[in-house]
């Protein structure tokens, strides 16, 4: 049986139908997310390039070596917590339903063992696994581990992350999926974030799918990537006739844009459904408003100053960090001490998006919104 429902906000009030808005797949400051992005922005962005250069030959002066952004990572700003609530605010508040929320990290459980701790029956330990495979990487998102092997059960994931000869991947796969209570999802499957080629990377996750089969149980259409890509995933599903499911990917403040609905009574009851291949999507509105828009809203989240937050990393470069030479991992404040000028003008001008005049600037600079064609 494999059954998947689409439904729009546009078209439904979901709890006249639906008991339970289930939130997968968000992040918190427990991720690690590579500075690499910054080159990317480099390029196109005259700030940030000169900030870059600036910073590149400050570090080799400093150091004597070449300053590589591959060995940097920034946090999102969201304690485990903040973002629990983030996303049981949309959930309770806006859409009237009960949720059920699984905060899954970058090869990380903290944020959900820190909540069991606070609400043991409503949070998940789950976690999305960074998986080598044939050249490229994957991200699987493994849900509901039991809470008393979870680390265990993490640490060997991590030694895979790490060395991938280290273990026997079909060996994780099956020890995973046979408990009944654990979801495993192919998160974002046809995103080349490595960058091999799109059709490399598309037929890789093919062969990579086919492999484990027996152990996925659906494949997500994720909120922060383009309908254009979420829509080839339909292909895979069928191909390997699994359900879809959602995966809202919330690096920053703004909650989940595209959830599950459900009348399970915990999640476990919610994975059994998937894993009988049910699956009921809801995509708000939020997904439909034009995605550069989007981006643009959460860059100025991660790159804003919080007051509140939890570890006091205030301002985006302490919650930016570098692998020095010396083995130590520093903030980029500690590496910079004061911002240069360039990346203050940059960080400002992103700032500016809080000006409601520019907000409908840019709104409509970035007019197209998403089409969301089934």
């Amino acid at each position: 049986m494999n059954f998947t429902h689409i439904h729009f906000e546009s078209d439904i009030h979901p709890a006249q139908h639906f008991r339970k808005g289930v939130s997968l797949h968000s992040h918190t400051l427990h991720s690690k997310e590579s500075l690499e992005f910054i080159y990317k922005f480099a390029r196109s962005i005259l700030p940030l390039r000169i900030a870059l250069d600036g910073g590149a030959a400050r570090y080799e002066r400093l150091h004597g070596t070449s300053l590589d952004l591959r060995r940097g990572h920034w946090t999102p700003p969201l304690s485990a917590r903040q973002a629990w609530t983030v996303e049981v605010n949309q959930i309770e508040n806006r859409l009237d339903m009960e949720s059920l929320v699984s905060l899954s990290d970058h090869d990380s459980i903290e944020a959900p063992m820190s909540l069991q701790l606070l609400d043991a029956c409503r949070v998940p330990v789950s976690v999305e696994w960074t998986v080598p495979f044939g050249g490229t990487f994957f991200h699987i998102g493994v849900h509901n581990l039991p809470g008393e092997t979870a680390r265990q059960t993490m640490a060997t994931l991590a030694a895979f992350t790490e060395d991938a000869s280290a273990v026997n991947l079909n060996d994780i796969f099956r020890h995973l999926s046979a408990d009944p209570q654990v979801l495993i999802v192919f998160n974002h499957p046809n995103w080349d974030e490595k960058g091999i080629g799109e059709e490399v990377h598309r037929d890789t996750a093919r062969r990579f799918a086919a492999l484990f089969k027996s152990h996925l149980h659906a494949f997500e259409l994720n909120g922060l990537r383009p309908w254009t890509e979420n829509r080839t995933v339909f292909e895979l599903a069928k191909m390997f006739e699994k359900p879809l499911i959602s995966g809202g990917d919330r690096h920053a403040t703004e909650p989940n844009t595209l959830l599950n609905l459900s009348n399970a009574a915990t999640f476990s009851e919610f994975v059994e459904e998937v894993r009988n291949g049910v699956s009921d999507i809801f995509i708000t509105d939020q997904y439909r408003e034009p995605l550069s828009m989007r981006i643009l809203h959460s860059l100025e989240d991660i790159l804003g100053y919080r007051e509140d937050h939890v570890y006091d990393w205030k301002t985006w470069s302490d919650r930016a960090f570098y692998l020095c030479d010396d083995g130590v991992t520093r903030s980029l404040r500690d590496q910079w001490g004061e911002e240069p000028l360039a990346v203050r003008l940059f960080t400002k001008g992103v700032d500016l998006l809080r000006n409601p005049q520019f907000r409908q600037a840019f709104r409509l600079a970035f007019a197209k919104r998403e089409e969301v064609v089934l």
